[in-house]
């Protein structure tokens, strides 16, 4: 069974890729691969993001309906 991360679990995880840029550990080479996994991770954050956002639009709209 797969364990989905959080939102916050997985900006951690863009953090530390994105630091590996700027560190010690950074091998040309592996830099190609690394930038797609990347920018993979930070579309699917902006995914999670949007859908949150979508969640929320639809409680406030639920709790505009109730005060009308």
């Amino acid at each position: 069974m797969t364990e989905q991360k959080s939102i916050n679990q997985k900006i951690e995880d863009l953090n530390q890729a994105v630091e590996w840029f700027y560190g010690e550990d950074f091998v040309l080479e592996k830099a190609p691969d690394k930038y797609r996994s990347t920018v993979e991770l930070a579309k699917n954050i902006q995914k999670d993001l949007e859908s949150l956002k979508n969640k929320i639009e639809v409680i406030n709209q639920d709790f505009s309906k109730e005060e009308a």
